[in-house]
């Protein structure tokens, strides 16, 4: 442990070159230049612009760049921590930023990457490179399409500047209930991507889960609500608890839990603008439940409160 401590630990430069397998090349720095990214201490390289490194990830997740490769230079043997290192950039990768396309949206419309890496020596020390390949769900166009169809439906939604944060809810979750039904033909057919996402939602008009949860993101944000994606494990009372994802949304200042799965499920508004207490057979996921998370998402402590709430059965009858 103690000769871990002790080994040399390298900050690295790198600029980002927006090609079709997009390549960062970067330089050796010292540890005073680091920038706003916090580091893992335990590793032995890590980017003084770590900044500019996680913005062109973004950037080229979004363009559905083939990969992402990253180049550098260092004196010292840094393969073990690799691993590590990319993953930490990753988290910041999927931050939440003003744009609706990226954030929650963006990590949740692909299912991940695989790391390659290498190391060759070379005057001086080694030449690194590490090559990011995602594993997307939608393509380029794909994208494109929703983009164009999220933007119909808000057109169709007729919100003004005074159109309330509660009432741009309301419009939302009423669309997404009545246009989407769950995708119960490709739930277990884990090569069918596309009922995760907002464009198999849009364009299908099926999703599981993640899909519904994606579409109600992408459209709140357009609109300029706050919302964020849950992600967890759920289930009926006494029955088997299964990964799950929802939305907290942001109505004058607070955060309320909602689940339009659910709710198209038993045709009801159960999941609709609750908080913590009453949002029952919801746990959620280690990352949403921490002191940080909660200080900047303050949830409610009392369900958004509505007139009545009735089941849509009750409503049409």
């Amino acid at each position: 442990m103690k000769q871990r401590m002790l080994r040399l630990a390298v900050l690295l430069a790198a600029v980002m070159l927006l090609l079709p397998a997009s390549v960062l090349s970067s330089r050796v720095g010292t540890r005073s230049s680091l920038r706003h990214y916090e580091t893992r201490r335990d590793l032995s390289v890590y980017f003084s612009n770590a900044d500019a490194v996680i913005a062109g990830i973004r950037s080229a997740l979004r363009q559905r760049a083939q990969s992402v490769t990253v180049t550098y230079h260092a004196k010292a043997d840094s393969m073990a921590d690799i691993t590590l290192l990319v993953r930490d950039l990753m988290q910041y990768v999927y931050d939440e930023t003003p744009s609706p396309l990226e954030g929650d949206y963006l990590m949740h419309q692909n299912g991940g990457y695989e790391l390659r890496y290498s190391h060759t020596p070379e005057e001086g020390g080694f030449a690194y490179q590490i090559t990011i390949v995602p594993d997307y769900y939608t393509t380029a166009r794909q994208e494109a399409e929703t983009s164009e169809m999220v933007a119909e439906v808000l057109s169709a939604l007729h919100f003004t500047d005074r159109t309330s944060d509660y009432e741009k809810v309301r419009a939302v979750y009423d669309y997404v209930y009545a246009h989407v039904s769950y995708d119960t033909v490709h739930r277990k057919n884990t090569y069918y991507h596309l009922k995760s996402t907002a464009y198999g939602a849009l364009r299908y008009g099926t999703a599981t889960c993640q899909g519904y949860a994606v579409l109600m993101y992408r459209l709140l944000r357009e609109a300029g609500v706050g919302v964020r994606i849950i992600t967890g494990y759920a289930g009926e009372a006494g029955g088997e608890q299964e990964y799950h994802a929802w939305n907290i949304v942001r109505i004058d200042g607070l955060y309320y839990n909602l689940d339009v799965t659910v709710d198209r499920h038993t045709e009801s508004e159960r999941c609709f603008l609750r908080c913590d207490a009453n949002f029952e057979r919801h746990q959620r996921s280690g990352a949403y439940t921490g002191s940080a998370f909660y200080a900047a998402y303050p949830m409610s402590e009392q369900d958004y409160p509505l007139l009545r709430r009735e089941t849509r059965k009750e409503a049409e009858s």
